[in-house]
């Protein structure tokens, strides 16, 4: 059973989760867009938010200023996370733009404020599960989705619910969070996305 619930810790590292976000949102927006510009994008998003990031983090392993890519230090993680905010205030700018993609624009936006969060509390020695503040922002925006736009998406949810829960149970087994840190990290991630929800849903 410890076994299985690893592997929720590695599908859903926080890495995937904006373009776990991006399908989600083109899965129930894509009929307004052409399938070769979604699929452009994808691969923007792709490029920023994984390969550059994948890399980055290969980088600090050479140079030993991170143990693995979960990034457990709590001083470990202030460089990943600013450049993980760099990487989404450029594909706000650049990418998901808020003339094109309204709804997406502010679920990223939220995202850069969760990732800022988890960086100010780095400062007060907390340590705020990041793979709780993705999975739960991914939860959020997918119920937010669903009420913008009147679509019934109770099983996606429900199936985000149990992921969410087994990310949380994956953290602790792994001994990774206290459970402290596992609802920070899960307010971390919804109490932004609520917050920008006023301008879209």
């Amino acid at each position: 059973m410890n076994k299985f619930l690893k592997i929720f810790s590695y599908l859903f590292h926080p890495l995937f989760i904006p373009m776990m976000a991006t399908m989600v949102y083109f899965y129930l927006a894509g009929k307004y867009f052409m399938l070769r510009d979604v699929y452009i994008l994808l691969i923007q998003v792709g490029i920023l938010t994984i390969i550059i990031p994948i890399l980055f983090f290969w980088l600090l392993y050479v140079l030993k200023k991170a143990d693995s890519i979960m990034v457990a230090d709590v001083n470990q993680r202030k460089i990943p996370l600013i450049v993980q905010i760099i990487l989404l205030l450029y594909l706000t700018k650049t990418v998901i733009r808020i003339e094109y993609f309204y709804e997406l624009y502010y679920c990223f936006i939220a995202s850069i404020l969760s990732t800022f969060l988890a960086f100010l509390l780095l400062f007060a020695k907390g340590k705020a599960s990041l793979h709780m503040l993705g999975i739960s922002s991914l939860l959020s925006f997918v119920i937010l989705m669903s009420i913008h736009a009147h679509i019934n998406l109770i099983i996606p949810i429900a199936i985000l619910v149990f992921i969410t829960g087994a990310v949380a149970s994956s953290r602790l087994v792994m001994k990774a969070h206290t459970p402290l840190e596992l609802v920070l990290g899960f307010l971390v991630g919804v109490i932004p996305q609520i917050v920008f929800a006023y301008f879209w849903v």
